[in-house]
């Protein structure tokens, strides 16, 4: 039996016998990196290595908090890179941005949100210069993927997709289900193979018990017990290495050491803030701005870093009176979700989404509060990726700029205001106590404290939301930092779009920054074949490749992204 080497210099033995040298190092073991790794060793013609920054994940040694239906993994800050800030806004000071650093990456941390996207997302990668790509080709990779049992023929794919029954949904999600048939939204079964909008269950990556992670479902014990797969992990790769214009290998630190490996061929597979950060450190990327880090510049790909795209979305909270909760005992998170369209012009239909959460968390408590999220699934605004210098430990620059493109901002209030006639609706509104708008990137995080203090603070909150009125009111307010509600059972209080447009928050979806795209574009980091542009046996495969953002989270997308990178990657080795 082949153990996975995760506990060994990965270098050893390799930068002196170039027979032992790797035909595919991959770069980062996330939701992308760890499908190329069981893909591409498949055959067992090649060798293949996988180096990841965090921690594995082997199946015997699975988190509970990662394998838990109930994301109580985005809580731990071991699975995150440190102190990695992005700016939101142009002109506002960086906030703390949560980034994976763990085996199986976002897919092990995310809230499992399983969504296709539309079909109009290909048309827009073709018109950005993606070749080869339509809805029909995303439509057969998603369905290798997805193990989906409400739909016919659909066990057979590597990952399971469960949804809520509706007879499990908290009353408030029943409701809003009928006050957006009310307001001529359609039920629809499953989103993914019937995409427009609607009212549907949301897709979940999980099966009934266990989260459904690229780590758990590609790199199984048969997949690690490959002679020619070698797994390394805590092992942070800081520059790709060149011999001219092919790469030979990659620079790392590990446990405070320093070290190199040799390779035939890269795959950079890090995301989209660490892939262009990597490429960047190399030389590769804007010339001017890459010596301005003190980097020797190798070769001029302006669109590194560029292009960077992510969806925002903003909280109403819900506080629920006894009997119209999820049931206490179900760890689950999303329950449902609207697809809506702006009608604005010159935007995609299906460009917004409302979801509902059932709990918010793993604790007590966490049934007794609920939320709407409103998002923006198709924004046009851009930001970017840029060194802080060059150390190659600093976290990268992150500036998403959102709401710079104009066609924006007036689209997140159209969501925002849709989301409030849905929770006026006399059938919703009937469902909870006090809807409150929340301030900008209050999550399911900050429901949640680690420790006794966490302890402490859940007793807390389950006293206080099962109070009279005015004291959970008022604690409400200390614990939201907000002063008034949207709307109660008495009345309601308008709130502007001023106030909307301050309490927008990333999501942890942003692409684009190593856009796939013609030989010709100078924007472009890859062709339709993954390759570098300018480079030999170099590659990017993960969501930074992404030309347009999907309408969709984008770890089911970049799953398929994967398997579709890992075809053409064989395809060009044969």
């Amino acid at each position: 039996m082949h153990a996975p080497r995760t506990d060994q210099d990965p270098a050893q033995g390799r930068d002196a016998d170039a027979g032992q040298q790797p035909d595919f190092l991959i770069v980062g073991g996330g939701t992308a990196g760890a499908v190329l790794a069981a893909r591409l060793s498949e055959s067992g013609r090649h060798s293949v290595m996988l180096v990841e920054a965090g921690v594995d994940t082997p199946p015997e040694s699975t988190p509970a908090d990662i394998q838990d239906t109930f994301p109580s993994s985005t809580l731990n800050p071991a699975y995150f890179w440190p102190g990695l800030e992005a700016t939101i806004v142009a002109g506002e000071r960086p906030r703390p941005f949560p980034q994976a650093r763990i085996m199986g990456g976002g897919s092990s941390i995310m809230g499992m949100f399983a969504l296709r996207g539309l079909p109009s997302d290909f048309s827009r990668w073709v018109a950005a210069g993606a070749s080869g790509w339509s809805w029909e080709e995303a439509v057969r990779l998603y369905r290798k993927i997805e193990n989906d049992p409400s739909r016919a023929g659909g066990q057979t794919g590597t990952s399971p997709i469960r949804r809520m029954p509706a007879d499990e949904w908290p009353p408030f999600v029943s409701a809003m289900k009928e006050a957006a048939r009310a307001q001529g939204f359609a039920y629809i079964h499953d989103i993914n193979e019937t995409p427009g909008d609607g009212f549907f269950a949301m897709p979940s990556s999980r099966n009934a018990n266990v989260r459904s992670t690229s780590a758990g479902c590609y790199l199984t014990d048969e997949v690690r017990n490959r002679k020619n797969l070698t797994i390394v992990a805590q092992t942070q790769v800081t520059r790709l290495v060149f011999d001219g214009r092919k790469v030979a290998g990659v620079d790392y630190v590990r446990d405070g050491g320093a070290g190199r490996i040799l390779a035939r061929r890269v795959i950079v597979s890090a995301g989209a803030i660490h892939s262009p950060a990597l490429l960047l450190r190399s030389g590769v990327g804007p010339a001017a701005e890459i010596a301005e880090a003190g980097i020797a510049p190798l070769i001029e790909r302006s669109g590194v870093g560029r292009n960077l795209q992510n969806h925002s979305y903003l909280f109403f909270a819900l506080t629920l009176p006894r009997g119209k909760r999820l049931a206490s005992h179900l760890r689950r998170f999303v329950v449902a979700g609207l697809r809506a369209s702006s009608k604005a012009p010159d935007c995609p239909a299906g460009d917004l989404l409302l979801f509902t959460l059932g709990r918010v968390s793993p604790r007590g408590f966490g049934t007794d509060v609920a939320m709407v999220g409103s998002a923006l699934y198709s924004p046009f605004s851009k930001g970017f990726v840029t060194l802080a210098g060059n150390d190659p430990l600093a976290s990268p620059r992150v500036d998403f700029r959102m709401l710079d493109d104009p066609r924006d901002a007036p689209r997140v209030v159209k969501g925002a205001r849709l989301a409030e006639e849905l929770l006026r609706h006399a059938g919703v509104a009937a469902c909870y106590s006090e809807a409150f708008l929340l301030p900008a990137g209050m999550a399911v995080n900050q429901f949640n404290r680690p420790g006794l203090a966490g302890t402490a603070l859940a007793a807390g909150a389950s006293i206080a939301l099962n109070a009279p009125g005015p004291v959970r009111r008022f604690a409400v307010r200390r614990a939201f930092g907000t002063g008034r509600p949207l709307s109660e059972r008495h009345g309601s209080t308008g709130i502007t779009d001023r106030e909307l447009l301050a309490a927008i928050a990333p999501m942890g979806h942003p692409v684009g920054t190593c856009a796939m795209g013609s030989h010709s574009d100078e924007k472009a980091v890859v062709d339709a074949g993954y390759r570098v542009i300018g480079l030999e046996n170099l590659y990017v495969v993960d969501a930074s490749v992404m030309p347009v953002i999907p309408s969709a989270n984008t770890n089911l997308p970049t799953l398929m992204v994967a398997e579709h990178a890992a075809e053409k990657v064989l395809q060009s080795v044969h």
